[in-house]
C-alpha cells in the first residue's frame, strides 16, 4: 500500500471532502507502523493510535487477525495483529479510475414537488375541499 493510495482510500472511505493534507497526514501516520510489512502486532500501539486503527477498521480499511500459540509452560498466548483488507488496493484503483458523470440536482425539488405523483409534495398545492366537483358549475354551459 503506497502513501497515495492509501490518502485516496482514506478520503473515500471516511470523506470525499476532506483536505488532502489531513488525509495523507493520517495515511502517513498509519503506514509508519507498517514499514515494509502487510502487518503489525497490536501490542505496538499507543491507545490513541489504536483507536486510530479502530476508525479505519470501522470505515472498511483494516482488518484484524489474531494466532494462537502455546508457551514453554503451557499456557496459550493470543496475538493480535492488524492488516490492510486484501481488496483495498483493487477497490482504490478502482474508485481512482471511475468515471463521473455531473448529476444535476434541483435544490428546490423537496419542496416545489417532483415528478413522483404518489408523494404527497406534488399534491401539495391541490386542496381536495378546494376541488371543483363539476367544472361547468360556474359557466353558462348548462
Amino acid at each position: 500500500m503506497t502513501l497515495a493510495e492509501l490518502t485516496k482510500a482514506i478520503q473515500q472511505h471516511i470523506d470525499l471532502e476532506m483536505d488532502a493534507e489531513v488525509a495523507q497526514g493520517m495515511a502517513e501516520h498509519a503506514l509508519g507502523f507498517f514499514g515494509f510489512y502487510n502487518r503489525i502486532i497490536d501490542n505496538a500501539l499507543e491507545p490513541t493510535d489504536r483507536n486510530l486503527f479502530y476508525m479505519f477498521q470501522d470505515y472498511d480499511l483494516l482488518t484484524t487477525e489474531s494466532e494462537e500459540t502455546t508457551l514453554w509452560d503451557g499456557r496459550e498466548w493470543r496475538i493480535h495483529y492488524w492488516k490492510f483488507k486484501p481488496d483495498l488496493r483493487e477497490r482504490v484503483e478502482a474508485y481512482m479510475q471511475r468515471n463521473l458523470e455531473p448529476e444535476d440536482i434541483d435544490p428546490y425539488a423537496d419542496i416545489y414537488g417532483g415528478s413522483n405523483a404518489l408523494s404527497p409534495i406534488g399534491t401539495i398545492w391541490t386542496r381536495e375541499s378546494e376541488k371543483v366537483v363539476n367544472p361547468n358549475a360556474f359557466t353558462s354551459d348548462w
